[in-house]
């Protein structure tokens, strides 16, 4: 089966069992979204929803977050991964967007870079969810996920995932494609033992011919 047939596959799957995914962190701005993003690096997306209410509460804004001290933020997002890090990152990116993008969060995925705290997969989160560009963010489970399958066997890093990814699913599906894989890395293809059995790619997966079927 060739890499089109694959995803022609996977998109029909997924189409009907999940027509319209989404991202499980909770915002309601741009704003928030960044700042939920960048807090969920090597977290979960549940503890950052836990940490996020909070912390909009006492800054609702960019222009807020932006006079925050270091030390503030860190006692609200203390219970996150890296809480250190990520503090100085949140005010630094608050600061840049108020000195460099008037406030406004960039819709360019390399400008998005500029920003303390966000590298190429929370730029393509931001640039795909609130701008709707067909940009790729490839996280641990797309990277799992679309390399068990058999779409990206050769991939050493997520930029040549992602790479791949692009030319094999068209602009209007990937932003879709991204929570699709996510997802069903989340639920389904867990990184140590994938739940095989309720998993409906199994005819087309790669892993799972090879590995599980032997």
């Amino acid at each position: 089966m060739t890499k089109k047939q694959k995803i022609e596959f996977i998109v029909k799957y997924f189409s009907e069992k999940i027509p319209d995914p989404k991202t499980e962190l909770e915002y309601t701005s741009p704003y928030e979204l960044l700042v939920a993003v960048i807090l969920s690096a090597q977290c979960t997306d549940k503890r950052v929803n836990m940490v996020t209410p909070p912390f909009f509460n006492r800054y609702p804004t960019v222009e807020t977050l932006a006079e925050a001290s270091i030390e503030d933020i860190y006692d609200l997002i203390r219970s996150i991964s890296y809480p250190n890090n990520k503090s100085k990152h949140l005010l630094g990116m608050a600061q840049t967007l108020i000195n460099d993008f008037d406030g406004e969060i960039p819709s360019d995925v390399d400008e998005l870079q500029k920003l303390p705290g966000v590298g190429r997969k929370t730029a393509n989160v931001i640039a795909s969810v609130i701008f709707n560009k067909p940009a790729m963010a490839v996280d641990t489970h797309v990277f799992r996920v679309s390399k068990r399958l058999g779409i990206t066997p050769t991939a050493k890093n997520p930029l040549e995932t992602e790479r791949v990814l692009v030319k094999f699913f068209s602009e209007e599906q990937i932003p879709r494609a991204h929570h699709w894989l996510i997802l069903h890395g989340r639920y389904t293809c867990f990184a140590r033992k994938p739940n095989c059995k309720s998993c409906g790619l199994t005819p087309i997966c790669s892993y799972y011919l090879e590995k599980v079927t032997e």
